[in-house]
C-alpha cells in the first residue's frame, strides 16, 4: 500500500479519499477550505498545512480540483505542489479540464522532477465510494503502470487513452451525451406529463425502451423523485458544475475549429435553470426543470 496525498476534497475528492482509506492506504489530505477535511481526517487521514507539505509527506499525489484556475492556485506559488520537491514522485491529476491544461501541467510536473498522469473519471459519488469509476488516463506508459494499482482500486474500468491531454479529451466526450440526455428527457416528459402518470412508472418505462439511457439505471429513482417535486436526495454533481463542464466542452470545440450547436443550446437552458435557483441541485434533478417551465411553475 502507498502513502497517498490528496488535494481537493469536494464531493468526489472526499469520496475517493474514503475509498482509499478503506483499502488500507495511508492518506494525507489538503483542501483550500479546511472545513472539508474534517470527515476524511476523522476517518484516519493526516492533514497537511500546504500543498508543498502534502508532497513531502506522500509517495503519490492525487489532485481533483474545480477548474484550471484552481489547478494554478494549488500547483503554483511558493507553497504549491510544484514547490514541494517532487523528486520522481507520481502526480495524478483528475480534474475535468481542457486537454491543453492537462498537457501544460504535465510539462510543469516533469520540469519539477515529477512523473505526471492525468486521469479524469466518469461517475459520481456513489461509484467513487464503491470503486466503480471509469478512469480515462493520459500520459506515459511508465506513469500509467505506476498509477495503475491505486487507480484500479477506484475504477471498475481503467483505460490508457494516450499521451497527456488524451484523458481530458475523452472525459469531455463521454460527459457530453449525458448532459444533453437530461434535457432531452425533460422535453420528453413535457410531452407525456399531462397524462398524470406516476413519475417512477414513466422512468421505468423509458428505461425499457430506446428512449432510455444508462443513467436511468443508476439515477432513475432520483430523477423520478425530482419529477414529482422531491429534491431531497443528496447532491452529487450539481447543475452549476455541469454548466462549467459544458462551457469547457464548447471552448475545446472552438479550439478544434468545430461547433457543438446542441450543447450550446442546452447550456443556455441550464443557465436559465441556474438563474432560477436550480444551480445547487443534483444533475438528476435537471430533467424536472423544463417541464416546470412548460407548466408555468
Amino acid at each position: 500500500m502507498a502513502h497517498i496525498g490528496i488535494a481537493g476534497l469536494g464531493r468526489m475528492g472526499s469520496a475517493m479519499a474514503l475509498r482509499l482509506l478503506e483499502q488500507g492506504h495511508a492518506l494525507t489530505v489538503w483542501n483550500r477550505s479546511p472545513g472539508r477535511t474534517v470527515p476524511v481526517v476523522g476517518a484516519g487521514a493526516g492533514l497537511a498545512a500546504s500543498p508543498a507539505e502534502l508532497v513531502r509527506r506522500s509517495e503519490i499525489v492525487i489532485t481533483i480540483l474545480t477548474d484550471a484556475a484552481a489547478i494554478e492556485a494549488v500547483y503554483g506559488g511558493p507553497q504549491g505542489i510544484l514547490a514541494g520537491g517532487l523528486d520522481g514522485k507520481l502526480v495524478i491529476e483528475m480534474s475535468t479540464v481542457r486537454p491543453e491544461t492537462a498537457k501544460a501541467l504535465a510539462s510543469r510536473i516533469a520540469a519539477a522532477g515529477g512523473l505526471a498522469l492525468e486521469c479524469p473519471v466518469g461517475g459520481s459519488i456513489g461509484p467513487a465510494r464503491q470503486g466503480r469509476l471509469i478512469g480515462l488516463a493520459g500520459g506515459s506508459e511508465a506513469a500509467f503502470a505506476r498509477a495503475r494499482p491505486v487507480l484500479e482500486g477506484l475504477c471498475r474500468r481503467l483505460e490508457h487513452c494516450g499521451p497527456a491531454g488524451a484523458g481530458s479529451s475523452m472525459k469531455l466526450a463521454i460527459n457530453l451525451p449525458l448532459m444533453l440526455y437530461y434535457q432531452a428527457l425533460a422535453e420528453a416528459m413535457t410531452l407525456c406529463g399531462h397524462l398524470g402518470r406516476d413519475p417512477a412508472w414513466l422512468i421505468d418505462l423509458f428505461g425499457d425502451t430506446t428512449g432510455g439511457s444508462n443513467v436511468l439505471k443508476a439515477r432513475g429513482g432520483s430523477i423520478a423523485k425530482a419529477l414529482g417535486g422531491d429534491f431531497s436526495d443528496a447532491t452529487g454533481v450539481d447543475l452549476d458544475l455541469l454548466r462549467k463542464d459544458m462551457r469547457t466542452m464548447l471552448e475545446e470545440a472552438r479550439a478544434l475549429g468545430a461547433q457543438l450547436p446542441i450543447t450550446e443550446a442546452t447550456l443556455g437552458i441550464y443557465d436559465r435553470a441556474s438563474a432560477a435557483g436550480w444551480g445547487g441541485r443534483d444533475g438528476a434533478a435537471v430533467p424536472a426543470y423544463w417541464p416546470s417551465v412548460a407548466a408555468g411553475s
